[in-house]
């Protein structure tokens, strides 16, 4: 967060009435900031390096850079921002690569005023905003065998974060049920994505679901 306290969010869409209307809605949240707009990828990978902010707001279909390449090349950037792909399109050929490039989550453009700025909460805080059919249609591509040996290299606490992952916990938590300070928490989170050769926390929540582990 920054000075102010309220989650820093900047709007990645190639429709100024869409940006427009997200920035009269989203300023009147008390701990809601809007730091900056993007009318495309490229404007908002710039952007997002710049403002540093919270949570980016990304539209998919855009010219240029789209929002799938935008959240690649966020990731090779190491950028800390949490994404949260806010589309019109309901297919999951266009969901599911979105969160496969690291998507925190996703919402439709014709959402509840109220449950956006919810999701916004949501996603800051660490969660991961599935829907059940995007799920399942991530599970289902998986191969059945993926990951299922490196498993095994798991410790028991490691197990532990997993499960809680895949709940929807944030690290601060986890470390509050585990009885663990959050940097131990980021240790353990950091371990299972190297030994099971995932990416970010929604691939290791899909892993740990596709594997009988938490939620």
């Amino acid at each position: 967060m920054g000075d102010t306290g309220a989650i820093r969010v900047l709007l990645v869409d190639d429709h100024q009435v869409v940006r427009r209307g997200l920035r009269t809605f989203l300023e009147v949240q008390d701990d809601i900031e809007v730091v900056g707009e993007a009318s495309d990828g490229a404007e908002g990978i710039a952007a997002a390096e710049q403002l540093r902010p919270d949570v980016v707001l990304m539209d998919v279909k855009m010219p240029g850079t789209d929002g799938i390449e935008a959240l690649r090349k966020l990731r090779e950037l190491d950028n800390p921002a949490r994404v949260l792909v806010v589309t019109s399109f309901t297919e999951q050929r266009t969901v599911v690569p979105a969160l496969r490039a690291g998507a925190a989550g996703y919402v439709y453009k014709d959402v509840d005023p109220d449950a956006l700025a919810g999701a916004i909460r949501s996603v800051h805080a660490g969660h991961v905003l599935l829907q059940p059919e995007v799920a399942g249609a991530l599970l289902s591509q998986e191969d059945g065998n993926n990951g299922q040996g490196r498993g095994t290299s798991l410790t028991e606490r490691e197990r532990e974060v997993l499960g809680l992952i895949a709940d929807g916990r944030s690290n601060r938590e986890i470390a509050r049920a585990l009885v663990l300070s959050e940097k131990t928490v980021k240790t353990h989170v950091s371990n299972i994505l190297m030994k099971l050769d995932l990416a970010d926390r929604t691939q290791a929540a899909l892993w740990a679901v596709r594997h009988g582990i938490g939620a």
